[in-house]
């Protein structure tokens, strides 16, 4: 996809909204970064970064960051990214 946009998502590996938000991504041939929030230096680089270490979190483009559930997430990111591929 010409300009994705960057996301990088953190998650725990059992998260039932975390697996279907990646699923998700997969399935729209979104790329993604994840990052383990189970790794302390991880947790600590959320909490400093979003101020919460919730799995899932979601940041697009390195400015917009999302947390909860997959199903709240979803339309969020889903307005942001068609703001994104229009731009």
């Amino acid at each position: 996809m010409p300009n994705a946009p960057w996301i990088k998502i953190y998650t725990t590996p059992t998260c039932p909204d975390c697996l279907a938000l990646k699923r998700w991504l997969n399935a729209e041939q979104l790329p993604f970064v994840e990052r383990d929030l189970r790794d302390p230096a991880i947790a600590d680089e959320a909490k400093r970064r979003t101020g919460v270490r919730v799995a899932p979190i979601t940041i697009i483009d390195g400015k917009h960051v999302f947390f909860g559930t997959f199903p709240t997430q979803r339309a969020e990111i889903e307005a942001l990214l068609d703001l994104t591929r229009a731009a």
